[in-house]
């Protein structure tokens, strides 16, 4: 079998990583060694009783669903997606609908629920990322919360001059960043009252625990160069969230630095991608495409992993195989098996840079029934800690520092990341067996996956054994 090789440049961190497991400090400065682990439409009280397996996988952060009041929907239901007829009501995005900045809310737990999954995680060296949503309110405004309406000045000024047309072109920055996104009113992120109420929620969460957060649809907040709202005195929505300027003698409580902050940046025409990596970390989103593309098409000939797809250093980027909205909006990740999206972010989770992101499906979900139990608060299924999942996370803490290099096999079927000599990720695309033969960096000998416990052996600096269909092997 023919192969060829594409070496990667690739720089050592002077952070320091543990070897191995969560086992990072509440405050310790976030690392690329790092990975996250996204417990979608879990509960509070079911994230701390899950966080001595998370830990054990070898997650540094946790990220959860919005913690903020939010819109009740369908009397309070508690389906993560409810049709017609069905006897649970519920949307999973009715937490994406704020209607007041206190944490806590119907579906996921009160403020005392939150603060016990931030000491679990505490405990077992796991950090919390929030996911936080300024940019809008609830399709029905009529139910935003009194206080935050006197935050702003009064509900007419809790919103863009144009906060309720709909955008129709989002390569206009104007339109994306101060119209509706969807038909969610866009609220005025520059009102210095809205500001201040906001800063005071972002800080409680910091009081409580929190040690992160992502921004949902940040690109359609106003960077300090984007055109400028009529009802605006100025575009310093980012410079106040991140602790760089002060609202109202208010600023945030802890530096930013010190933070995993990123914002969902989805990449599109226009969109200022390096101006947004320039203030904090955002999304890799096109890379995900790419990843996806390869595990369809069971090789990744003429799909480009080399390259991160982005602008932005990949130190500033956070990475997947797919996301809560690829998977729960237009499904358009969610027909991939589970092993294809394990062999996905093995291959993510083995390179040197980016932040990789575990996203946690539904309990009981499968390639016909994507809600599976389909209950809001329920733990995900077992893929966040299975052992494929588990031993890349654990690589990746182990080859610190080491350059990568990526070898993919000339049909594409298979790809192999080198961390130096001292270990690699194999990954199979494909769905059938497949004869390796592959050059590599390690010495030569017999090597043990650290998941299944298949055989390897390294001659003359090829890689030889067999690849199971959709496989991974971590050897080092």
């Amino acid at each position: 079998m023919k192969k060829f090789q594409l070496p990667l440049a690739a720089v050592a961190l002077a952070a320091v990583a543990s070897a191995c497991g969560g086992g990072k400090g509440s405050d310790s400065v976030p690392t690329d060694d790092d990975v996250i682990l996204h417990a979608w439409s879990w509960s509070f009280d079911t994230i701390a009783a899950n966080m001595a397996d998370i830990a054990a996988a070898g997650y540094s952060y946790v990220q959860t669903s919005p913690a903020n009041t939010c819109f009740v929907g369908e009397d309070g239901g508690m389906a993560l997606f409810s049709a017609e007829g069905d006897s649970v009501k519920g949307k999973w995005y009715y937490y994406y609908q704020p209607i007041d900045w206190k944490v806590g809310n119907h579906l996921l737990g009160t403020r005392e629920q939150f603060k016990a999954m931030c000491d679990s995680a505490a405990k077992y060296g796991v950090r919390v990322i929030v996911d936080v949503l300024p940019n809008h309110t609830a399709f029905d405004h009529t139910a935003v919360l009194p206080a935050l309406d006197s935050a702003a000045g009064g509900h007419d000024h809790l919103f863009h001059a144009n906060g309720f047309t709909t955008v129709s072109d989002y390569n206009d920055r104007l339109q994306c960043t101060t119209y509706a996104m969807g038909g969610l009113p866009d609220v005025n992120t520059e009102n210095p009252g809205f500001q201040h109420y906001y800063m005071q929620y972002v800080n409680d969460l910091l009081a409580l625990g929190a040690r992160g957060f992502r921004y949902d649809t940040a690109k359609h907040i106003g960077l300090p160069s984007d055109p400028l709202d009529s009802l605006s005195a100025r575009n310093n929505f980012w410079p106040v969230a991140l602790g760089l300027e002060e609202v109202q003698g208010l600023r945030m409580s802890m530096p930013s630095d010190s933070l995993f902050i990123y914002g969902e940046v989805l990449q599109d025409k226009n969109v200022k991608e390096d101006e947004y990596a320039a203030l904090m970390r955002v999304t890799a989103s096109d890379y995900g495409h790419a990843i996806r593309k390869a595990l369809a098409d069971g090789n990744a000939k003429g799909v480009d992993l080399a390259s991160f797809h982005h602008k932005a250093s990949p130190d500033r980027l956070v990475t997947w195989v797919e996301s809560h909205d690829t998977y729960a909006n237009e499904h358009e990740s969610a027909g991939l098996t589970d092993a294809q999206i394990r062999a996905g972010y093995v291959f993510l989770a083995a390179r040197q840079h980016g932040f990789p992101l575990f996203f946690s499906r539904p309990a009981g979900s499968t390639r016909d029934n994507y809600w599976g139990n389909n209950r809001i608060g329920a733990r995900g299924n077992g893929e966040f800690m299975h052992p494929a999942v588990v031993a890349v996370n654990k690589f990746r803490k182990a080859m610190h520092g080491n350059p990568e290099s990526l070898y993919i096999s000339e049909d594409g079927t298979m790809a192999v990341v080198s961390r130096a000599d001292k270990g690699l990720a194999l990954v199979n695309f494909s769905d059938s067996q497949q004869d390796v033969d592959l050059p590599v960096q390690l010495p030569d000998g017999e090597y043990t996956d650290h998941a299944s416990g298949a055989k390897f052996t390294v001659e003359s600096g090829h890689l030889i054994g067999f690849a199971e269909p959709t496989g991974t092997y971590i050897l080092y």
